[in-house]
């Protein structure tokens, strides 16, 4: 028995007739009548009554019939989840960060992916640069968000936008009155960094565009406690201006006068990448990216 055959038996009940069944399916009457009289052999079951008129359902082929036609409706429904599932249209994205998309163009950027697909899932998981880097190996996030100095060996990267680095200072600080600082005068500073004993990319970072002279004070913590730390007075940090655009008590921000004062963001994923969902999720933020250029 093949699905085929549901197919003719289902035309056949419904026409009536064996050579309406055929022209509704591009074939011929006989094969149709054919494949229909070995399918009635295989049950066991004389599914028609054939006369000089066409052909009705006997009462055998009636309850076969309320198989068949839920058989093929499941059908439908796994042939319109294989289309929609690889088209993208569909489905589920487990993005991985190491700075919150938070303030523009991130928001703007994910706000338009929402509007554009409504019907495809996105889950954010907040790790550290290691713990990503391990998940994307072991398929538990299809694609991480991150600083273009995180990347990982393997990965493939798409730049999305620059974002630009500013000090976060505390409250009545000798620097929160100035307009601007400098790296020169961070230098001096004691640093707070987030930082994990297996990951240090962030310390690393900072020291190479601080200078080697600042003390850093490392904490396996979120960037929210590094900036409570900043308003009890336990040092400085730097941030992003996106992360800048949320007020935190006791912390003001300032620009530094720097050229280099920024930091490229960068979507990452392995290059086996086989998901339509998340293909289609990078070729969106290639493409809006390029456009509002962000680069």
């Amino acid at each position: 028995m093949e699905i085929r055959d549901l197919e003719f038996l289902a035309a056949a009940a419904s026409t009536g007739k064996f050579g309406l069944a055929a022209r509704s399916l591009g074939m011929n009457t006989s094969a149709i009548s054919r494949r229909i009289g070995r399918l009635e052999d295989q049950l066991g079951l004389a599914l028609f009554e054939r006369g000089p008129s066409g052909v009705r359902l006997t009462a055998g082929g009636k309850a076969v019939m309320v198989h068949v036609r839920r058989a093929l409706a499941e059908l439908d429904l796994v042939k319109r989840a294989g289309i929609e599932n690889g088209s993208g249209d569909v489905g589920q994205i487990r993005l991985g960060v190491r700075l919150p998309p938070i303030g523009e163009p991130l928001v703007p950027l994910l706000r338009s992916w929402r509007e554009a697909h409504p019907n495809v899932a996105l889950t954010v998981a907040e790790m550290n640069d290691r713990d990503l880097g391990a998940a994307l190996e072991e398929r538990r996030l299809d694609v991480a968000m991150t600083s273009s100095n995180a990347v990982w060996p393997h990965a493939t990267t798409l730049p999305i936008h620059r974002d630009q680095l500013v000090a976060a200072l505390p409250l009545g600080h000798a620097l929160a009155n100035r307009t601007t600082v400098t790296w020169n005068e961070l230098g001096n500073e004691t640093c707070l960094v987030q930082g994990w004993d297996e990951s240090q990319v962030a310390r690393d970072l900072y020291a190479s565009l601080i200078g080697g002279r600042t003390k850093f004070q490392m904490h396996p913590a979120s960037k929210q406690s590094v900036f409570a730390l900043v308003a009890a007075g336990f040092g400085i940090t730097l941030a992003t201006a996106s992360q800048a655009e949320v007020s935190f008590p006791g912390v003001v921000f300032k620009s530094i006068e720097a050229a280099n004062a920024s930091i490229q963001i960068v979507l990452a994923w392995l290059p086996e990448l086989e998901d339509a969902a998340v293909g289609r999720f990078v070729a969106f933020l290639r493409d809006e990216a390029g456009s509002a250029r962000l680069l």
